[in-house]
């Protein structure tokens, strides 16, 4: 469903399944898998590629140099930057050319989720699973299974696959980003937390 409203450039690849809601735009060459949900006055940069089963909440604004890998979810109003050197001018005070800068990518992993008025600044790339708090400013790489909270984003713990927060396995507390056994309080996925990376062990039977 595209809406009858929404700026799709005749060079962009929608997948199937796609829902594309009120003011959406979709520049050039962008790319989206298939059954993504894009909400309303969602701006997708030219060559931006989207994974399958992405859903962008309203007014999120997706940068060129930005891949979102599949099953994504961005929450409303949250921006993704594509340069660590901003300038509108150049050194002798001329308006700077496209020429004149580099982008800086950004890769957002398979199943992780970017809260709600979170700011991702270019180059920092997001693991697979993790959650980046509502608010969140992120300057630098997130682990696969971190949660991330604040400004500059700090690490407070980490995330079961469905998006709860790990406990410690002995003890029910959250696990802090320490080292140790963990598990899930959803559906009980045991995960082993070593040398700042979580890895997921098994479901308890």
């Amino acid at each position: 469903m595209l809406h009858p409203t929404a700026d799709i450039h005749e060079t962009a690849a929608i997948g199937e399944g796609c829902q594309v809601w009120h003011r959406a735009q979709i520049r050039e060459r962008a790319v989206l898998g298939i059954d993504c949900v894009i909400g309303k006055d969602v701006y997708i940069d030219h060559d931006v590629h989207v994974g399958d089963r992405v859903k962008i909440q309203n007014g999120a604004l997706i940068y060129h140099g930005v891949t979102l890998e599949s099953g994504v979810f961005v929450g409303p109003g949250a921006i993704f930057t594509n340069d660590v050197y901003p300038r509108s001018i150049n050194a002798q005070g001329e308006l700077a050319s496209a020429s004149e800068w580099q982008v800086t990518a950004t890769t957002v992993g398979y199943g992780s989720s970017i809260g709600a008025g979170a700011i991702v600044v270019a180059g920092s790339h997001i693991g697979r699973y993790a959650m980046v708090g509502a608010g969140a400013v992120v300057t630098r790489p997130v682990a696969d299974h971190a949660l991330v909270v604040g400004s500059p984003a700090r690490q407070i713990g980490w995330v079961c696959r469905c998006g709860h927060r790990l406990e410690n396995a002995e003890q029910p507390k959250p696990a802090a980003p320490g080292e140790g056994a963990a598990r899930c309080p959803l559906d009980d996925e045991r995960f082993d937390i070593a040398d700042g990376v979580c890895r997921s062990v098994a479901v308890a039977a």
